[in-house]
C-alpha cells in the first residue's frame, strides 16, 4: 500500500506503515474497522478472527437459525466497501506483547501493530461435570454451533434438554418447541430469566413456556450425567431424570481473554478499560464489545461488561474514534444499554442496567392482558426498566431513565462525554409506534425509527451532556481528513499523522453510513442549522465547527423487528453453509 498524497486543506498524508490490528472478527470489530475508515484512516486494517466466517447476525442463532426460517448465509452482516481490511479468518490470537506492539498468531507468527482494538468477545461457560466430549451435548455461540444443533435435532426424535434459564436458553427452548419437538428446561433459578427482567415478567415468561408444553425443572441442580447408547440421562437434585437425545448448555459466557494472560493488562471479568475504552495498562490499545469492562459514568462509574448486540455496535465505533483521538483527546463512552428478545410472539425490551437495581416497581401495566413495564431502582434512582409487549410506553418512560442518569463529569481537557440521543418527542415526530415497528438493531444505524417506511430522524439536545464541538484550528480546509480541534488535548498516534480531529468530524451525508440517504441529509441539515444558530448567537464563524457524527447512529430504544434482520451483500455472495429447508421467502 503506497503512501497517499496530501489532501486538500493542508491535512497530513497517512503513512503507509501505519497498521491497526483488530483482534476479533465479530460485530464490534467490524463496526470499529468501518468507523476507522469513516474518520479517514488510510493505513492498513487487519482483522484477526478465530472464526472461519465473516461477521454474521449472532442473535438469530438461537431463533431463526435453529427453526429453519433462515440459512446460515442469510445471517451475514453487510460490510462497508470502504473497509478494505485484511481478514485473517480461522486465526486466533495466541498472545500479546504490548511493549513490542506484537500480537502473536499460531505457528509463531508475529503481527505488529500501531494501534490495537481488542474485540474477542466471549466464550460459552462450561458447566462443571458435563461430558462435553459427547457429541450429543452442545453449546451455542457460533454459526457452526447452531448448524450442529440443528442437525442433531433434525436427526433425532427424543427429548431436547436446554440447561439454563437465561435469554439464550429461553429463546432456544421456544425455537425448538416451534419445530414440534419435546423440550425441557433445567434451571437453578425458580423462574426463567431470573432477576434480569423482574418477577412479574419472569413469571409471565415461565408460564408461557409451561402452557406450551415445555417441561420445567426449576430451582434444581444436575447431580449426574450418564451417557448411554440412546441418549444422555440427566439426574437432577429433585429426583427427576431426563433422558435427552440432544442437550444444549446455555449457562452464560466468559470473556475470551486467555490469549492476554501475561500481557500486563488488567483481566478481571474481561479487559479492564478506562471510561474512554482505552485499556488500563496498555498504550494505543482500546477494547470494545462483550470482552470490555469499563466504567459507564452515566451509571455510577463501576466497571461492568455489557453483553448486548447494540452495545457492541456503539462501543466498537466509540473505541475506534478514541483510538484515533488518543488518550488525552478521547471522550468517555456513556451509553444507555438496550436489549430485546422475543419468545412465542411476546416481545421483551430492556433499557439501562437492570442488574444495578436493588428494588423493583411497576412503571406501567394493563388490567386486560400481560403488558407491563418493570422499573429497577437503586437508592431511589431509576437505573433500568424492562417492558413486556409495551413498546410505546417504553419509549415514553425512557425519557425519565435518561433524566435520572445524567453524566455530569467531563474529561481532563473539558470535553463532554459521548452520549446517545435520548428518547424525546417521538410522538411529535409523526412516527407510529406499535407492535410491528422495527429498528435497525443489527447495525445500530440511524437516529430515527422506521415503521415499514423511510426512517424519520429524531433530533434532540440532551442536557446536561449536550456535546459542543470544538472549533478547528485556523485555516481548516475541507479535506477528507479534517483538522484538529482547537483547545483539545494532544492528538493520538494515528490522528496526529492523519490530520484527524479527536473524534468530532463529519464527512457529510453519504449512503455509506448504512442509513437511507434522505435520513442522513435530514440529520446533517438539522445539526448544521443548530450549530449555525449557536454560532450566530456567539458571533462565531459556523464554518469553523465540526458536527459530531457518531451518536447520529444510535437509537433511543430497540423495538425488535418481527424477525432477525436479513442482510445480503453482493460483496460476499458465497454462502457459509446451506442446510435444511430453504428459508421462507419475504
Amino acid at each position: 500500500m503506497g503512501a497517499s498524497g496530501g489532501p486538500a486543506g493542508g491535512a497530513c498524508a497517512v503513512r503507509n506503515e501505519e497498521r491497526v490490528v483488530i483482534a476479533g472478527g465479530g460485530l464490534a470489530g467490524l463496526r470499529a474497522g468501518e468507523r476507522l475508515r469513516e474518520l479517514g484512516f488510510r493505513g492498513e486494517v487487519v482483522i484477526v478472527s478465530a472464526e472461519r466466517h465473516l461477521p454474521y447476525h449472532r442473535p438469530a442463532l438461537s431463533k431463526e437459525a435453529i427453526n429453519g426460517e433462515l440459512h446460515a448465509s442469510d445471517l451475514r452482516l453487510s460490510i462497508s466497501r470502504e473497509l478494505n481490511a485484511i481478514w485473517r479468518l480461522g486465526t486466533a490470537a495466541t498472545h500479546l506483547e504490548p511493549d513490542r506492539r506484537i500480537v502473536g498468531l499460531p505457528g509463531g507468527e508475529e503481527l505488529g501493530y500501531d494501534g490495537l482494538i481488542i474485540a474477542t468477545g466471549v466464550e460459552p461457560r462450561h458447566l462443571q461435570g458435563a461430558p462435553r466430549q459427547d457429541q450429543r451435548i452442545h453449546v451455542l455461540r457460533t454459526v457452526d454451533d447452531a448448524i450442529a444443533i440443528k442437525r442433531a435435532i433434525n436427526s433425532t426424535q427424543g427429548l431436547v434438554v436446554v440447561v439454563g434459564g437465561g435469554l439464550i436458553g429461553c429463546e432456544m427452548a421456544a425455537s425448538v418447541k416451534s419445530m414440534g419437538r419435546d423440550v425441557a428446561i433445567v434451571s437453578r433459578s425458580s423462574t426463567l430469566l431470573g432477576s434480569a427482567v423482574g418477577k412479574n415478567i419472569a413469571d409471565t415468561v415461565t408460564e408461557a413456556h409451561r402452557a406450551r408444553g415445555v417441561r420445567m425443572a426449576m430451582g434444581v441442580k444436575i447431580r449426574h450425567w450418564m451417557p448411554q447408547a440412546g441418549g444422555v440421562a440427566i439426574h437432577l437434585s429433585d429426583g427427576q431424570v431426563f433422558f435427552a437425545a440432544v442437550v444444549v448448555i446455555a449457562v452464560g459466557a466468559s470473556p475470551s481473554v486467555a490469549w492476554l494472560r501475561g500481557s500486563g493488562l488488567v483481566l478481571d471479568d474481561g479487559v479492564l478499560c478506562e471510561p474512554t475504552c482505552h485499556v488500563v495498562g496498555g498504550t494505543d490499545i482500546v477494547a470494545a464489545g462483550d470482552v470490555a469492562q469499563w466504567p459507564n459514568l452515566r451509571f455510577g462509574g463501576r466497571p461492568r461488561r455489557v453483553e448486548h448486540w447494540l452495545n457492541a455496535v456503539e462501543m466498537g465505533r466509540a473505541a475506534a474514534e478514541n483510538l484515533l483521538a488518543g488518550r488525552e483527546g478521547s471522550r468517555p463512552f456513556t451509553p444507555v444499554p438496550r436489549f430485546w428478545t422475543e419468545q412465542y410472539g411476546m416481545r421483551i425490551q430492556g433499557s439501562g442496567l437492570p442488574s444495578m437495581g436493588k428494588d423493583t416497581t411497576t412503571l406501567a401495566g394493563s388490567r386486560k392482558d400481560h403488558r407491563t413495564i418493570t422499573g429497577f431502582v437503586d437508592d431511589g434512582r431509576l437505573v433500568g426498566m424492562v417492558g413486556l409487549d409495551a413498546p410505546t410506553a417504553m419509549i415514553k418512560l425512557s425519557t425519565e431513565l435518561w433524566r435520572q442518569n445524567r453524566v455530569v463529569g467531563v474529561g481532563a481537557d473539558g470535553r463532554r462525554p459521548q452520549h446517545l440521543v435520548p428518547p424525546e418527542r417521538l410522538a411529535e415526530s409523526g412516527v407510529g409506534v406499535g407492535a410491528g415497528m422495527g429498528v435497525g438493531a443489527e447495525s445500530g444505524a440511524g437516529a430515527g425509527v422506521r415503521s415499514g417506511r423511510e426512517a424519520v430522524p429524531v433530533p434532540y439536545d440532551a442536557p446536561p451532556v449536550r456535546f459542543e464541538a470544538p472549533a478547528p484550528a485556523a485555516g481548516a480546509g475541507a479535506g477528507a481528513s479534517g483538522e484538529r480541534g482547537a483547545g483539545d488535548g494532544a492528538v493520538g498516534w494515528v490522528g496526529a499523522r492523519a490530520g484527524l480531529p479527536p473524534a468530532d468530524r463529519v464527512d457529510g451525508p453519504s449512503g455509506r453510513f448504512e442509513v437511507p440517504r434522505a435520513q442522513a441529509v435530514a440529520q446533517f441539515e438539522e445539526y448544521r442549522l443548530r450549530f449555525e444558530a449557536r454560532a450566530r448567537a456567539e458571533k462565531l464563524d459556523p464554518e469553523r465547527y465540526d458536527v459530531p457524527r457518531q451518536q447520529q447512529e444510535s437509537q433511543p430504544l430497540p423495538v425488535p423487528p418481527a424477525h432477525a434482520p436479513v442482510v445480503r451483500t453482493r460483496s460476499h455472495p458465497r454462502p457459509l453453509v446451506r442446510t435444511g429447508p430453504r428459508a421462507r421467502p419475504r
